[in-house]
């Protein structure tokens, strides 16, 4: 089955997605140092509403494209292994880091409010530790990003056998798929729908080539339509509640038209960074991105309010510029992170980043730089 090739400039555009999309994702949970009442009385200030356009600009609007690009890369590799090493190789890269981190999270944090008196979650039942380790009915209330990990896993395992459909039952796929999304029905068998929708599309994608084309569509042509309806996004949890109780299938439906738009364009912004000046830099950060998704949350919960002790929760004159670069202190912490492992123990390492952090020997045999594996969140 004729696929498109992965070639050296989309390796370079996906590590470059891989690194926008992530530090987007931050932006979704950063810290705010408010309850959802005081954010629900804010809604209108100024602030809050920098909080939305960054949350759905660049945050909820980035998970679509990791999607995606899994199912982009799935339809190439899923082809060329059996059934058995195809999962054993998932489990290792997606299911084994989602289960480390999410173990660590509990005793890290609950480590935090016995110690510190941390104002966060802890076990308080076997029902709830099973929910924090595997999100089995609902997202984590720790590291609720794994969420998506663990519907991703879930559509590895089908992986083989979608990439097989034919051109017709793939297309049938993606529509049940999105009737799913605007329906809102909630099966727990996926947490997010959204994630097997764009992993459906991602293989589509590749089958018809359109990686590359989609890269060269004009600016315009992508950017209107994705702030039009980012815009729109925006207004409904701030001004329109109401419509969107009343309408929630068609709020459901532009939210994914949004997502599509916003897919598109941040690959579009991808292959352009592949070709720019900034691609060194963006490929010494992009191995450390996968430990970043998986432990940026454990670090906002530890360092968030020892930080927004200085700077003051939302709604106070310095919390913005805080704001703003928490997905660069998250870095900063993963990166610190993941060399600290490197040097102490490879292993651990390797387990924690799926295999994306490992050292790589030079010529002399001595360890360099960590070495990425191609796959983003798939490998």
């Amino acid at each position: 089955m004729p696929t498109e090739a992965l070639t050296p400039r989309h390796s370079d555009a996906i590590a470059a997605a891989r690194v926008i999309c992530i530090m987007g994702i931050v932006y979704v949970h950063a810290w705010t140092g408010a309850t959802g009442e005081i954010l629900a009385q804010q809604a209108q200030s100024g602030q809050s509403i920098l909080r939305w356009a960054m949350m759905e600009g660049l945050g909820r609007s980035a998970v679509p494209l990791l999607g995606l690009i899994s199912g982009w890369l799935v339809a190439g590799s899923a082809l060329r292994r059996g059934y058995g090493a195809f999962v054993a190789g998932k489990a290792r890269a997606i299911l084994l880091p989602m289960l480390a981190w999410n173990a660590i999270a509990i005793l890290v944090i609950w480590a935090a409010v016995r110690a510190f008196g941390l104002q966060a979650p802890t076990p308080h039942s076997l029902e709830w530790v099973a929910q924090e380790m595997f999100s089995l009915t609902r997202a984590n209330d720790i590291n609720v990003q794994m969420g998506f990990l663990r519907d991703l896993f879930l559509c590895m395992l089908a992986a083989p056998l979608l990439v097989r459909l034919p051109r017709w039952a793939l297309a049938l796929s993606i529509a049940l798929a999105a009737t799913w999304v605007v329906s809102q029905w909630f099966f727990p068998l996926l947490l997010r729908p959204q994630i097997a929708l764009f992993f459906l599309i991602g293989i589509a994608g590749r089958r018809a080539m359109l990686g590359e084309r989609v890269a060269r569509w004009p600016v315009p042509f992508l950017a209107v339509p994705f702030l039009l309806l980012a815009a729109f996004r925006m207004w409904l949890p701030i001004w329109g509640m109401d419509w969107m109780v009343a309408h929630a299938q068609m709020a459901a439906g532009a939210e994914l038209a949004l997502r599509l738009c916003a897919a598109a364009l941040f690959w579009r912004s991808a292959w352009a960074l592949a070709a720019g000046r900034a691609m060194p830099l963006l490929r010494r950060v992009e191995p450390f991105m996968f430990l970043m998704f998986c432990c940026h949350l454990i670090l906002i919960w530890l360092a968030g309010p020892a930080i927004g002790r200085l700077t003051g929760p939302i709604g106070s004159p310095w919390w913005p510029a805080y704001f703003l670069v928490q997905p660069l202190l998250a870095l900063g912490g993963a990166v610190l992170l993941g060399r600290m492992l490197l040097a102490i123990h490879p292993a651990t390492a390797a387990i924690l980043s799926g295999g994306r952090l490992r050292r790589a020997p030079n010529r002399g045999g001595k360890a360099s730089r960590p070495a990425p594996l191609s796959d983003p969140l798939t490998s």
